[in-house]
């Protein structure tokens, strides 16, 4: 989740923490000290040119995207998305945590004349602001509240409930759920992976810190037909993999 607003250092989700177990937590203390100087790094959201550059390249109002960093994509992870979206067309995105990325993909997909894209993210009262905020740039997209929950026992931490997905996903990016929660819980996102149609890439932000490098290891480990590797053109890394056609 993310906002228009300045966000702070560490994520608040009091609903999800109910669900949060003492290894969970322990995996968090363990992991604070080697993933604090990525944090730090991350608050760094992009030059003002790169920003600029972003909103021109989709046409939008120059103050339409919110102080980037911290929570919040970076601008080279949000131009990474316009450049795949632009290259590939994809019939159907889904994306996990919204708001600047929802923004910034729902204007690359009108662009490249693209349907709406689908979005989970935890908080209700967020889904129905960033929809407004969507809506205020002439843009849309299918943003769902997606409870996150312990899915299923091969991977710690918490994933969305998203009930049932449809296969033929083109492009799947996962921006969350916060590493407070685990900080291997966005690897949960495998389960889902089934659905990629052939030739589908997958876009893992926040990939240069430790918890989501043992994920990468992980996901090449047990997904032979996804070719994974680290691109390293924004503030905090991305892993993309490309499912083979």
């Amino acid at each position: 989740m993310t906002s228009r607003e300045t966000t702070g250092f560490l994520p608040k989700d009091h609903a999800a923490d109910a669900h949060v177990g003492w290894k969970d937590k322990l995996a968090f203390l363990a992991f604070a000290p080697i993933t604090a100087p990525f944090l730090l790094k991350s608050l760094r959201g992009g030059s003002k040119e790169e920003k600029q550059r972003l909103t021109e390249r989709l046409d939008l109002p120059a103050d339409a995207l919110p102080n980037l960093g911290s929570w919040k994509a970076d601008t080279g992870f949000l131009h990474l998305i316009c450049d795949i979206i632009a290259a590939k067309r994809p019939g159907r995105v889904v994306e996990f945590g919204c708001g600047a990325s929802s923004l910034v993909i729902s204007a690359a997909l009108k662009q490249a004349g693209c349907p709406a894209h689908t979005s989970f993210d935890q908080h209700a009262d967020f889904v129905a602001s960033t929809t407004a905020w969507l809506a205020d740039h002439d843009l849309e997209a299918d943003i769902r509240h997606a409870a996150l929950q312990p899915i299923d026992d091969d991977w710690p931490g918490l994933f969305y409930d998203t009930g049932p997905l449809e296969d033929g996903i083109d492009l799947m990016i996962i921006d969350g759920p916060p590493w407070t929660l685990h900080p291997m819980t966005r690897g949960g996102a495998a389960r889902l992976f089934k659905h990629l149609s052939p030739g589908a890439i997958v876009l893992l932000d926040d990939a240069s810190r430790p918890g989501e490098r043992l994920v990468a290891k992980r996901w090449r480990k047990e997904h032979r037909d996804i070719d994974f590797r680290l691109w390293t053109g924004g503030e905090k890394g991305t892993l993309i993999g490309t499912k083979a056609s």
